[in-house]
């Protein structure tokens, strides 16, 4: 079931490298059934705060009418940052499913790890790795484009 929903997460991924951003895709599963998608859109509206787990957690909130996503199940298609990290503590989300390392600002395992601080107030059951290969192709292939067309100009 996880990777159905990666794959899901990964289309919507794919949408964000249309408007010129970073390919990331997240989705929020509640019984079985998507409440809420996201992707990244800071480069569309120049804003930071526009993550694609962010928008995710938002529309959510708003479809199940409560802040609180308790029994509710993140996907990403890369481990997220340490803003993410904090909204999915927030939100109370239960789980955290992601595809791809983010080696450099991942705010799971990699870089950091919010989720097992001592300032955390709720646990979150993560599951890395869920289609990791092709996460990781989307974003190599997105960043090497993108040096291309620098290069060309």
């Amino acid at each position: 079931m996880d990777e159905f929903f990666m794959k899901k997460a990964i289309d919507l991924a794919k949408k964000a490298s249309l408007y010129g951003d970073v390919p990331i895709g997240a989705l929020v599963v509640y019984d079985g059934i998507i409440v809420g998608r996201g992707y990244n859109k800071k480069e569309y509206y120049q804003n930071a705060l526009y993550h694609a787990e962010i928008e995710a957690l938002n529309q959510a909130s708003q479809s199940l009418k409560r802040w609180w996503l308790e029994g509710c199940s993140l996907y990403v298609t890369l481990e997220p940052c340490s803003m993410c990290a904090g909204a999915i503590v927030n939100t109370r989300v239960s789980r955290l499913i992601y595809g791809a390392k983010n080696k450099r600002f991942g705010a799971i395992e990699s870089s950091i790890n919010l989720l097992d601080s001592p300032a955390s107030n709720h646990k979150v059951q993560v599951t890395p790795g869920v289609l990791e290969e092709e996460c990781g192709l989307l974003l190599t292939n997105f960043f090497k484009n993108l040096r291309e067309e620098k290069k060309n100009e």
